[in-house]
């Protein structure tokens, strides 16, 4: 099965099938690192989000490349993310117009609602509101009509080229279909081979909505992000010990993060591994010399196991789970 290095979005964007995800790194060194071993790789398509914290110094780097006239703003495609306290009618264009700020940009080419429910902002400390235990407190049932509006209202102010959403389920993304305007362009999601959610991905590509996976390798440094921020550890799967994954990268001379890479893009599936490591980096993007045979598809297609094998069921945020509008089935 050929493999597309670019999906068509809705009005003539074409997004990078393989990108960079920069979830968890923060530092202007470890940016720095991995965008520029990024673009020299070939990469352009970059996903941040404003709850990352990282899009100062994202667009410090952009600034640098623009300004050597090594890429133009059109070689490249940027995704940022409304983040959960900006869930609301009321905050979604600050949230833009702040994310536009921090990157030095005039638009993005995608914009996601970064999670289907809402918590509350603290305008004295423009973050997320939190009670005497440090708990975030949340808004009630989102009203997605509206939320989505206002996104709409994005796109046609020229700030961000197409929209779409992050984290939602089947049943929400209809909703959002009910009274769409713009429809969604995109719906980001966690999907890797122990997790690969075929249902909601035919529904999304059976409505004409392209999906793009982040934590395609299972996220392995998310460990040192939760000992960070002070939660505990999680048993976390691995890519890189699975004797299926080992068996087919030996026989395609290639690495196991590279096999799991093109199982999804053969799904036609985009994705944006994270690695600040320039040798990876370089690696995650060589995946669009070989092909995967049927043989290959079907055993990678039996590592599936759903629900149990997610990485970021977003519980950090103490009580989310407990939320009418969280997305994930608890297990």
């Amino acid at each position: 099965m050929a493999a597309k290095t670019f999906l068509n979005l809705p009005g003539g964007v074409k997004m990078p099938a393989l990108g960079l995800g920069t979830f968890d790194a923060i530092s202007e060194a470890d940016v720095t690192t991995s965008l520029n071993a990024a673009f020299e790789a070939g990469y352009r398509h970059i996903d941040t989000a404003h709850v990352y914290q990282n899009e100062k110094n994202i667009g410090k780097v952009l600034k640098q490349w623009f300004a050597s006239g090594k890429l133009k703003r059109e070689d490249l495609f940027i995704t940022t993310k409304l983040p959960m306290y900006g869930v609301h009618p009321d905050r979604v264009e600050f949230f833009m117009k702040t994310s536009l700020e921090n990157l030095q940009l005039d638009y993005v080419d995608l914009y996601l609602v970064h999670f289907p429910a809402g918590t509350k902002f603290d305008e004295s400390t423009r973050k997320q509101k939190v009670n005497e235990k440090k708990e975030p407190v949340f808004e009630g049932k989102t009203d997605q009509a509206a939320v989505w509006k206002k996104m709409e209202e994005q796109v046609d102010a020229g700030r961000a080229k197409t929209i779409g959403l992050s984290n939602y389920n089947i049943s929400q993304i209809e909703t959002v279909l009910k009274s769409a305007r713009i429809k969604p362009s995109t719906l980001q999601i966690e999907i890797h081979v122990f997790l690969q959610q075929n249902a909601l991905v035919d529904f999304c590509h059976k409505n004409g909505i392209a999906v793009v996976a982040y934590s395609p390798l299972c996220s392995r440094g998310f460990n040192k992000f939760l000992k960070r921020i002070g939660k505990p550890e999680t048993k976390l799967p691995d890519i890189l010990a699975d004797p299926v994954i080992s068996k087919i990268a030996k026989k395609h001379s290639k690495t196991s993060a590279q096999i799991a890479l093109r199982f999804l893009i053969q799904r036609g599936v985009a994705a944006i591994p994270k690695s600040a490591t320039p040798k990876r980096v370089q690696e995650n993007i060589n995946v669009f010399d070989f092909t995967l045979d049927d043989k290959d598809l079907k055993e990678l297609r039996s590592l599936d196991v759903g629900e149990r094998a997610r990485v970021c069921d977003w519980k950090l945020f103490d009580g989310i789970e407990k939320h009418q509008d969280y997305p994930f089935q608890t297990v």
